[in-house]
């Protein structure tokens, strides 16, 4: 009986050592970036960081990302200046681009549509809500001066349920965590998490922390909740300023609540409606394992700013002529 037991241990190791092997040569773990609080109480990623991050159980998505000097994901570092047009894309993990290559990100893809007339910046990181996003311009002021267009991609359902930012530095310590170093260390685990062998543990555990997940519901906002919202931006705007003249929310329409809407039509606050192309799109705009928007999907996003910014520039243009 104990052979037999011994013999189940050693079989045991032994398959877990060969999918140990297997998932690092094959490269089928992801590599998350170290991320920090920086000096400006900004949540973001430590610079100068590089690795691969893969989504699926089969490597169905496998994408480099490059972390640069201001801590976000992007082939270019950020120097606004006041003698270029420069455009900034502010938003969470649709943003951030951890599901296409960095070099074929939103941001490069509007700078290629305007043969390379503009500078795009791209300040996305995984879980940014309104609240982290007015805090990064106010943050980073000296940049944000110098920036021309501004778009904060926002979801309603999602993005107000808080009207004060504070960082998250429990998530962050949690990177130093016992877990997060088994993670680390065997990319078995990190593999099995990836295809969420873990959610029904990782649940618990964010719902016994009271953590928040990124969520994504499309679902209508009641009444008590919209009015809430709707407070909890206010107050924002108040802390933060909002400067209307050149920020624009960048939304999908048909999913956003008539709240919302009405209320930036009242106060004077542009949004570029990407959710039209989508609908009207004969092609899927999400990765088929992944509520995140795919290459086409991406397209069309830049084609929405790209044909916004244009009409932008013509009123301009028209106003100097007259």
């Amino acid at each position: 009986m104990k052979l037999l037991i011994g013999k189940m241990i050693l079989y045991f190791i032994l398959i877990l050592v060969f999918l140990e092997v297997c998932v690092r040569v094959f490269h089928l773990y992801f590599e998350y970036p170290t991320y920090y609080i920086n000096e400006f109480n900004v949540k973001t990623y430590l610079p100068k960081q590089q690795g691969y991050y893969v989504t699926g159980n089969r490597r169905m998505n496998y994408i480099k990302y490059n972390i640069n000097d201001s801590g976000f994901n992007s082939y270019k570092e950020y120097n606004p200046t006041n003698s270029t047009t420069d455009i900034a894309l502010i938003g969470d993990s649709f943003i951030e681009g951890f599901h296409q290559d960095y070099y074929k990100s939103i941001g490069k893809k509007i700078e290629t549509k305007l043969k390379n007339a503009v500078n795009v910046f791209e300040y996305g990181h995984s879980g940014y809500d309104l609240a982290d996003q007015l805090h990064l311009i106010q943050a980073y002021q000296s940049h944000f001066e110098n920036i021309d267009y501004i778009f904060i991609y926002i979801k309603f359902n999602n993005d107000l349920k808080r009207g004060k930012y504070t960082p998250n530095q429990w998530r962050v310590d949690l990177q130093n965590s016992f877990s997060f170093k088994i993670r680390d260390k065997i990319k078995l685990t990190t593999y099995a998490e990836g295809i969420g062998v873990f959610e029904p543990i990782l649940r618990l555990r964010d719902k016994f922390f009271g953590i928040i997940p990124e969520t994504y519901s499309d679902d209508p906002v009641s009444e008590a909740d919209a009015k809430k919202y709707l407070v909890n931006l206010q107050s924002l705007v108040d802390t933060y300023g909002f400067d209307k003249t050149k920020t624009s929310f960048l939304l999908d329409k048909d999913k956003t609540s008539t709240y919302f809407l009405d209320y930036c039509d009242k106060m004077g606050y542009n949004y570029v409606d990407f959710g039209k192309a989508f609908k009207q799109s004969d092609k899927p705009t999400t990765l088929i394992y992944d509520m995140h928007w795919n290459n086409h999907g991406r397209n069309l996003i830049a084609n929405s700013i790209v044909d916004y910014l244009n009409k932008k520039l013509e009123t301009k243009k028209n106003t100097i002529e007259k």
